[in-house]
C-alpha cells in the first residue's frame, strides 16, 4: 500500500508535500527519500508519526497511513560541530516526558473515573495564552491541608488549575487529582457517585461555566488600569444591547438594556444547518412579560445585538434537551457546520460595526494580497519540491497588529475570529458518553482524549459537526484572528 504523505521538517521550518510512502518497503527506504529531499543524513533523522518514533527496520504496530498524513522530521542538514561542549541527547535516549516537551506535544490527562468532562474543559481553556499569563500572576499557594478539605474553596480551584498547567508544560501525561478534588469540594454535584462506585459523568459545558465563574472571582485583569474588575470579564465577556418592544401596545416606549454574556448559544432546529444561522436565530425572539401600559402580561419582541466583542468567544451548541419521560438530557444529533474562521460582524450593533470597519479593511487588503499571490503561484508552470509550511497564525517572531481596541484591552476590534478549540461529545445524553478536546497549538491540531494525545488534520476537526454517533461539537472556543504588521501596508 502506498500513500502521498506530508513531512514537516522542524529544523528547516518547511513541509514536504506528496512524499511517496510504501508500507511494503522498510522505513529506511522512506528515510532515503527524505535524505534526497532535505539533505538530512539517515543516521541523523528523527522521524515521528502520531507520537511514535519510526525506526529503520519496521513500521510501528497498527501502523495506518493515508494520503495527507503528517509526519514530523527532526534533524539538520548542516555539518555537526566536531567537538560539542555538551553531549547531544537523541530522541531514542529521551524519556516519554522529555520527548513530549521536545516535540511540543500537549500533555494528556488521566481519566480518574468519568472525569473526561473536566479534562476536555481544561485542555480547551489552556489554549488561551492570556489566561495562562493571568494564572501565573495568581499568587495564592495551595496547601496540603486545602487539598484534603471538603470545604468549598474557589481560590484552591484557581491555584490547582495554575499548578496543573505548569506541570502539563513539562510532562506527557498527568493525573489531575488535585484539581479534581478542589473542583468537587467547590461544586459538590461533581462528586456524586454512580454505579460501580465511580464518579458520575457530568455535563462538560456546566464544568466550563463553573470553572469560568470561579476564575471570574479570583483572577485580576491583566492591565492594572483596566475598567474591568477581573480577567474573565476583560477577555471572555461580551455585551448585548437589547431592545424590548411591546407587540400589543405600539405606543409603549421601547426599553433598552445592556446584558453581559460569557457564551453565545447556537440553538439547533430543523432550519439550522450552519452555526451562524443558529446564532442569528435567537437575536430576535418573542417573549411574554408584564406590560406597564396594559397592566397585564403581553407579547414583546426582543431584539439583541452585540455591542462589545470579547477577545475569546465561547459558543455552545444547544444539543441537549430534557426528556421528562426518561428524566435525562437527550441529544440532538443534527449536523451543524462550523468554520475555522468566524465573522460575527452581522451580529453587532451599527455603532460597533463602524468601530470594526478600520481593522476589517486591513484584513481585506491582506486577504486580497494573499489571493493574488496564490493566483500567481498557480500560474507558474514549475513548483519547488519543498514548499513553505502554510500557517493560519503568524510566527511568534513576527510583530502583530493589535487585536483589541486601544481603549479596551481584551476586546476584539475586527469581528474576525479563529477557531482555537472544540469540545466534543460522543453519546446520546450529557450525563453519559465521552468528552474529548480538539485543540490548536501554533499551526497544528491535536486530539486530546484523556491521556491519549495525537496530531490530527484540520479537516478532521471540521467533521465534528454532528449528524451521527461520532464525536460532535458541543462547545467551540474562538480566539482573535491575528494580522502581522507586514501583511498590509496600512497601519
Amino acid at each position: 500500500m502506498s500513500a502521498k504523505v506530508k513531512v514537516k521538517w522542524s529544523n528547516g521550518k518547511t513541509t514536504l508535500e506528496g512524499v511517496e510512502l510504501n508500507k511494503n518497503d522498510a522505513p529506511a527506504v522512506f528515510k532515503a527519500q527524505l535524505l534526497t529531499l532535505t539533505g538530512v543524513p539517515v543516521e541523523r533523522q528523527k522521524l515521528m508519526y502520531k507520537g511514535s518514533v519510526i525506526k529503520d527496520d519496521n513500521w510501528p504496530d497498527n501502523f495506518e497511513v493515508a494520503d495527507g498524513s503528517m509526519f514530523m522530521l527532526m534533524g539538520s542538514s548542516e555539518k555537526l560541530p566536531e567537538a560539542p561542549i555538551e553531549k547531544p541527547k537523541f530522541v531514542e535516549d529521551m524519556s516519554e516526558n522529555e520527548l513530549a516537551v521536545a516535540l511540543d506535544v500537549p500533555a494528556g490527562l488521566t481519566n480518574l473515573g468519568n472525569t473526561c468532562y473536566m479534562s476536555a474543559t481544561v485542555q480547551c481553556l489552556k489554549t488561551v495564552p492570556e489566561l495562562r499569563e493571568a494564572l501565573k500572576k495568581y499568587d495564592v499557594k495551595l496547601s496540603l491541608l486545602a487539598t484534603l478539605s471538603t470545604e468549598p474553596n474557589s481560590q484552591g480551584v484557581t491555584a490547582a488549575l495554575r499548578d496543573l498547567y505548569t506541570t502539563m508544560d513539562n510532562s506527557s501525561v498527568i493525573e489531575p487529582l488535585v484539581l479534581l478534588r478542589m473542583v468537587q469540594s467547590s461544586i459538590p454535584r461533581f462528586a456524586q457517585m454512580g454505579e460501580g462506585n465511580t464518579y458520575q459523568q457530568q455535563d462538560a459545558n456546566e464544568c466550563w461555566t463553573e470553572l469560568t465563574r470561579i476564575l471570574q472571582q479570583n483572577l485580576k485583569p491583566l492591565n492594572e488600569n483596566s475598567s474591568y474588575s477581573n480577567f474573565v470579564d476583560q477577555y471572555f465577556s461580551g455585551v448585548f444591547e437589547a431592545e424590548m418592544k411591546c407587540d400589543e401596545a405600539p405606543d409603549e416606549p421601547v426599553s433598552k438594556s445592556d446584558e453581559n454574556f460569557l457564551q453565545l448559544s447556537c440553538f439547533i432546529s430543523q432550519d439550522v444547518r450552519y452555526m451562524q444561522s443558529g446564532l442569528t436565530s435567537r437575536m430576535k425572539e418573542t417573549i411574554t412579560k408584564f406590560s406597564p401600559s396594559l397592566n397585564r402580561d403581553a407579547s414583546y419582541t426582543k431584539t439583541s445585538r452585540i455591542n462589545r466583542l470579547p477577545a475569546y468567544l465561547t459558543i455552545q451548541f444547544v444539543r441537549f434537551h430534557y426528556k421528562e419521560n426518561v428524566q435525562t438530557s437527550a441529544k440532538l444529533l443534527r449536523d451543524v457546520k462550523f468554520s475555522m474562521i468566524l465573522d460575527v460582524y452581522d451580529l453587532c450593533t451599527k455603532e460597533l460595526q463602524d468601530k470594526l470597519a478600520p481593522m476589517r479593511a486591513k484584513f481585506k487588503l491582506a486577504d486580497d494580497q494573499e489571493a493574488l499571490s496564490k493566483s500567481k503561484a498557480n500560474e507558474s508552470k514549475s513548483a519547488p519540491i519543498v514548499e513553505p509550511s502554510t500557517q493560519q497564525e503568524p510566527s511568534t517572531t513576527s510583530k502583530l497588529q493589535r487585536y483589541s481596541f486601544e481603549n479596551d484591552p481584551g476586546s476584539n476590534n475586527s469581528g474576525f475570529y479563529e477557531l482555537k478549540a472544540v469540545l466534543t461529545h460522543k453519546g446520546r445524553s450529557s450525563a453519559s458518553g465521552h468528552y474529548v478536546a480538539w485543540i490548536k497549538k501554533e499551526d497544528q491540531w491535536f486530539k486530546c482524549d484523556d491521556e491519549y494525545v495525537e496530531q490530527v488534520e484540520s479537516d478532521e476537526v471540521l467533521k465534528l459537526s454532528g449528524g451521527g454517533d461520532w464525536h460532535c461539537a458541543y462547545v467551540c472556543l474562538y480566539g482573535p484572528r491575528f494580522l502581522a504588521l507586514d501583511d498590509t501596508t496600512s497601519g
